[in-house]
């Protein structure tokens, strides 16, 4: 908790619209998660933006969970379904719980006022049958009350426009954030890759393998690749590093898996190229 708290005071100084908290499911995890929520909005002034899952409770805890985040004064709520407990490999519905995203994002919505977000895939959900089938889910999702829209991780800035288009023509008209998470341990990378279904290019996949173990090395690569992402999903101009994008993004989402140094770095390196412009 002291390193957390450390990182979280070093990333307030580069003043992020908000923080997310993941979610601990029951018991003292719990309550912890609620007092950190609470700290970061009080001592730190920034926006918390909370995890709820489906995942392992019925809907009267879930009702306790949003009532009592409303009570601490959290606002933000991102609703997921969650992942499927550790040594399983499909979700299982609690009794009395909830199936589905969609289903959580309404039973907030009736629970009080608060912005709600929800995820999105852009190379598609690993368990979705299709592309099609993946945006009619997420349509219906959006349709349910989604305020903003999170992007799971993705190496391919190609792969987000495309699905930024094609959801744009499917009527769903929220913001999109696209989420960066620069790489920093090559096996990790790796694992969540497989665990989400995106994809490592070719370009970025070569230079992991040439620098290999070496963890200085591996930081500046993936601080250097994530940079150039930004900058390629912020640029509203055609020519950007990673292809056109028609606005530009409306900001970026940094899974930082608890560490501030990465995303430090990248945000240094966009505020002098955006001076130098």
């Amino acid at each position: 908790m002291e390193t957390l708290w450390r990182n979280l005071e070093q990333l307030a100084l580069l003043e992020p619209d908000y923080v997310s908290v993941t979610y601990g499911a029951g018991g003292s995890t719990q309550d912890r998660t609620l007092g950190l929520l609470a700290r970061i909005k009080q001592e730190l002034d920034i926006e918390p933006l909370a995890h709820l899952t489906c995942a392992g409770a019925t809907t009267e805890e879930l009702g306790r969970v949003v009532d009592e985040l409303g009570e601490i004064g959290v606002e933000n709520i991102l609703a997921l379904r969650g992942d499927p407990p550790k040594g399983q490999d499909t979700f299982t519905i609690a009794d009395g719980g909830l199936a589905y995203a969609s289903e959580l994002v309404s039973f907030i919505r009736d629970r009080g006022d608060f912005c709600v977000g929800a995820a999105c895939y852009p190379e598609v959900h690993p368990e979705a049958q299709d592309a099609a089938t993946d945006l009619r889910h997420l349509k219906h999702k959006v349709d349910c009350g989604v305020d903003f829209l999170l992007t799971q991780l993705f190496f391919d800035n190609q792969a987000f426009l495309d699905f930024e288009a094609r959801a744009r023509v499917a009527g769903i008209d929220v913001p999109i954030i696209p989420g960066i998470m620069p790489v920093s341990n090559v096996k990790q990378v790796e694992r969540f890759t497989t665990m989400c279904g995106a994809s490592i290019p070719e370009v970025l996949s070569r230079r992991l393998q040439t620098i290999g173990e070496d963890s200085v090395e591996v930081f500046w690569a993936g601080v250097m690749y994530a940079s150039h992402q930004c900058r390629g999903l912020l640029a509203p101009e055609s020519g950007a590093p990673f292809g056109p994008s028609r606005r530009g993004a409306p900001g970026i989402h940094f899974y930082t898996l608890n560490k501030s140094p990465s995303t430090r770095a990248i945000f240094e390196i966009l505020r002098l190229t955006r001076r130098a412009l």
